[in-house]
């Protein structure tokens, strides 16, 4: 039997208790405190987890965004000439009338009358038989009272009426003066119209113009391509001559792609190579010239335009001397036959503008100017004697009917007019010019030898090489390369890289002889060009 501890040690015993109970309780409440630290930490390492995985997700997404946006901008600027291909028609007078619709005058609360005062809402309750007896003085006092009340509320009733009416008055006059105004203003408009559907049937030269501006700016076009365009109308030769503003090169992005690099939480960017900037420029610029004759063929009636040549430029400061200029990158034209031949939804722009014969700059990205084929001072074909251009017209020679004497006498009055002396012409077995010249300018002169191929499809490339051979056998100093048609590819690269041979195409040598002879002449009928 367990001996009975005493009351001193029961106390000691119950105390070793309380404070082990305690010491245990303490345990108890660290390890809870210190699970619940580990699990807040968890929870908070698991937050701090998912705010990255979503900053991460958050900055690839705005990558990809910013990537998405820049494709669809390169295929927004390569698609200008076919966007709307199909859906473009011509804004006819009948869409630029505008109908008149009268608007039905509604007053509001103006047209309602209130409900006018009733005696039956005024005058007392009926008295009764008690009432009538001891108190006449007050039922005759409060009738009394009820008159007042109900005059007074026919008075207001009255005024309010009198107001109501001259306002309702008032809303319709002003009605009434709104809607003649609006209907003034769309006779005013219409008559302008019909003003200048008049004046384009009369092929009047303000009025095309007016209404060939109307036509291309109508024409929308992506986000910071410019509208600016001028144009000049010459009726007698039912020509339109239009300058375009072009954008410069900063329009094609120079980003290809944005990718977010976790490691250095930074999002990096994949420059677009210069080579691809440049062509996609180059393709954008043929797009925009195109697409502006597209629009200036829009123009109905279809006899009022037959030829639309167009100077494409860019506003931008000479960098040697700060000041503004506008070269010009492209200068073509083409008569509405020749432009109704082309399908937009399958050509090559540059190659289009290549058949169509036009001047080009060969670095439109540096804007290296070319010499239009029109003067871009339009203010002077705007006074221009009908009778003269018309003459004109009628005496230009075609260079590929011209027999081969008569073509070699028109290269060297060129060659001689541009400072070539002594002339020396060879055989030529390709109905064309071959002769040694020689310019007597003592910095820029020397011996020069001249190839001019009078064809109407593409210079094979042999030419080049033989002029090449030619002036090493004549110890030449610079050659010339002269055709009515075009050269290839393989034949620019191979004059780039010779680097003493000038080649002239077609536009470029129509160009010469009208600066140098004063000489209008024609190309001629070239052949199609294949891609």
């Amino acid at each position: 039997m367990a001996r009975k501890r005493g009351f001193f040690a029961e106390m000691a015993y119950q105390r070793e208790q309380a404070e082990r109970r305690e010491r245990q309780e303490r345990t108890r409440a660290a390890r809870e405190a210190e699970r619940a630290e580990r699990a807040r930490q968890r929870a908070a390492a698991q937050t701090n987890r998912d705010m990255q995985a979503a900053y991460v997700r958050a900055q690839q997404e705005d990558a990809a965004a910013r990537t998405s946006a820049t494709h669809a901008r390169i295929a927004e600027l390569a698609g200008i000439l076919t966007s709307a291909a199909f859906s473009a028609s011509a804004v006819t007078f009948d869409q630029l009338r505008r109908p008149f619709e009268a608007r039905r005058f509604n007053p509001g609360r103006l047209a309602h009358a209130q409900q006018p005062p009733y005696w039956q809402n005024y005058q007392p309750k009926p008295p009764s038989a008690l009432s009538r007896l001891f108190s006449k003085a007050k039922i005759q006092q409060e009738f009394a009272e009820a008159q007042v009340r109900f005059t007074e509320a026919k008075e207001r009733f009255q005024v309010n009426e009198r107001q109501r009416l001259a306002a309702l008055a008032q809303a319709e006059t002003k009605h009434t003066n709104t809607e003649r105004n609006r209907r003034e203003k769309v006779d005013e408009h219409n008559r302008r119209v019909d003003e200048l559907e008049r004046g384009v049937k009369a092929k009047s030269p303000k009025a095309v113009e007016d209404y060939s501006e109307l036509l291309i700016e109508m024409s929308p076009l992506p986000e910071d391509i410019p509208m600016d365009i001028e144009v000049a109308y010459q009726p007698d030769a039912r020509k339109l001559l239009v300058i375009r503003e072009l954008p410069d090169v900063a329009v094609i992005p120079g980003v290809r792609e944005f990718s977010y690099v976790r490691s250095r939480d930074e999002t990096v960017e994949k420059p677009r190579p210069q080579k691809e900037i440049r062509q996609r420029y180059a393709d954008l610029v043929a797009q925009l010239v195109l697409r502006t004759m597209r629009d200036a063929f829009q123009i109905r009636p279809t006899g009022v335009i037959d030829e639309v040549a167009v100077n494409g430029q860019v506003s931008t400061r000479n960098k040697a001397t700060g000041r503004p200029e506008k070269p010009c990158l492209v200068s073509v034209s083409a008569t509405r036959a020749q432009f109704e031949e082309l399908v937009l939804t399958e050509l090559d722009p540059a190659e289009c503008l290549r058949h169509l014969s036009a001047l080009v700059s060969p670095h439109p990205w540096d804007l290296e100017a070319i010499r239009p084929i029109f003067d871009p001072d339009l203010s002077k074909y705007r006074f221009v004697d009908a009778r003269d251009a018309a003459a004109g017209l009628d005496s230009r020679r075609v260079l590929l009917e011209m027999a081969p004497v008569e073509f070699e006498h028109l290269v060297r009055q060129l060659f001689e007019a541009m400072g070539m002396k002594a002339w020396v012409t060879q055989a030529s077995r390709d109905d064309g010019v071959d002769a040694v010249a020689v310019n007597e300018d003592p910095i820029m002169g020397g011996t020069c030898v001249i190839q001019a191929k009078r064809y109407s499809g593409i210079v094979p490339a042999d030419a080049v090489r033989a002029l090449a051979g030619v002036m090493d056998d004549k110890r030449a100093s610079r050659g010339v390369l002269v055709t009515t048609s075009w050269f290839g590819k393989a034949t620019h690269d191979f004059s780039s890289r010779h680097g003493r041979i000038q080649l002239i195409e077609g536009p470029q040598l129509k160009h010469l002889v009208a600066e140098h002879l004063g000489k209008d002449v024609v190309i001629g009928e070239l052949k199609r060009r294949t891609r």
